[in-house]
């Protein structure tokens, strides 16, 4: 007969709530002290009576859309925020990769913070001096070991930051997103070693923007909005549910269907460097975003924007001509922009461009959701995780 995993994560009727204040300045505070000043003060609730378990051995994805909660939840399970109802209960040793560089002093050496860092995991001084040697090879910067971190690049943080979290030999490795920075070689180094953890059934929580991610490494997936759990179950059935929520929100802030636009987004096309259509593009390559739109009337002043979004909807890269200085030519039919990415940094996977238009003295404006998809494959010799790019604009005039 078989036998069920403990738990090793239980959260009982969770939320957290924030208090904000409304009176930012500080002759605000001064006026309004005192019982008035309780009106200029509101809750933000976070995380909205979350109540789950977590077995042992399990691999868990937290999906949502940006301030939907999942990294406060993240927080509250690893011991870092305390919920303002409810409990949360915990087994074994923990380690945590949250923020980027939290745990380490910036005036303090690789070397320093090592100890620092796994001391504060939990690891003893002997232990440390055991896995030093292991900790600095895995992180693959033993020639700045010595040299303060506050000069680290991000990819440098999050090399050693990993690395002291998988030798504190924990029960529960917790990951928010910072996988997203460092070279594609140390992410699958890292992927590996998250692979491995799972063989030897430790607990893995981890929160990440990638769907790709989510569907190799995870054996469930919970989803959240507005701090509450809108679905917990098989991981792909998660990634669904994401898009699903991720989709609503969209039709909540599209305008009605039957506003007129003046200036209408009717196509985006995708360009490689040679002019050909293409949906594929390497790591480091540049993209031209050819976006197609009429009007209905002239109009002197107007402006184009594009965004590109991972596949659950997370805005990677965004840019508009107000942005980029550019002054369109007045439009008065149908013609043809040029939006061209100088070399496209954004890590292996799918993404959608989205494109919108709008007159500047017009009241609304016109856009096509998801109006474009392509690839990115990543060469071993970029690093990946850079979403800044440069950006030109080039008015090919009437179509």
């Amino acid at each position: 007969m078989a036998t069920t995993a403990p738990d090793i994560v239980r959260l009982n009727a969770v939320s957290k709530h924030f208090r904000v204040r409304q009176d930012n300045s500080l002759k605000d505070r001064v006026v309004h002290l005192g019982r008035l000043g309780k009106s200029f003060r509101r809750d933000f609730v976070a995380v909205d009576d979350v109540s789950l378990t977590i077995e042992a051995g399990t691999t868990v994805g937290l999906l949502g859309a940006n301030g939907s909660g999942k990294s406060t939840l993240l927080k509250l399970i690893g011991g870092i925020l305390s919920p303002s109802v409810g409990t949360v209960e915990t087994r074994g040793r923990m380690a945590a990769l949250l923020e980027l560089g939290a745990g380490f002093h910036p005036d303090l050496s690789g070397r320093e913070n090592v100890y620092l860092n796994a001391s504060i995991l939990g690891m003893t001084k002997d232990e440390i001096d055991r896995e030093f040697d292991a900790i600095v090879e895995f992180s693959g910067i033993g020639d700045f070991i010595d040299t303060a971190v506050k000069f680290y690049s991000s990819g440098m943080y999050v090399r050693l930051a990993f690395a002291v979290a998988i030798h504190t030999d924990p029960d529960v490795l917790l990951v928010d997103e910072v996988l997203a920075v460092g070279d594609e070689t140390f992410q699958r180094k890292c992927m590996d070693r998250i692979a491995e953890f799972r063989a030897q059934g430790r607990t893995i929580i981890l929160v990440s923007h990638s769907a790709q991610q989510v569907a190799e490494l995870c054996d469930r997936g919970i989803v959240l909005k507005d701090g509450a759990v809108v679905f917990d179950g098989e991981t792909r059935e998660a990634i669904g549910a994401l898009r699903d929520v991720l989709e609503g929100r969209r039709v909540g802030e599209a305008p009605p269907e039957q506003t007129v636009h003046p200036i209408q987004v009717k196509r985006v096309e995708l360009l490689a460097d040679d002019g050909s259509r293409t949906k594929v593009v390497q790591e480091g390559d540049p993209l031209t975003i050819r976006v197609h739109v009429d009007s209905m009337k002239p109009i002197e002043q107007w402006e184009l924007g594009f965004s590109i979004d991972t596949p659950l909807g997370h805005m990677v890269l965004a840019s508009n001509t107000e942005l980029l200085e550019h002054r369109l030519d007045p439009i008065s039919g149908p013609v043809s922009i040029d939006l061209r990415v100088a070399q496209v940094h954004l890590g292996a996977g799918q993404y959608y461009v989205n494109a919108n238009a709008a007159g500047v003295s017009e009241p609304s404006s016109h856009g096509l959701a998801q109006a474009a998809l392509f690839t990115v494959q990543t060469r071993q010799d970029v690093t990946v995780g850079t979403v800044a790019a440069m950006v030109t604009i080039a008015d090919r005039g009437r179509d």
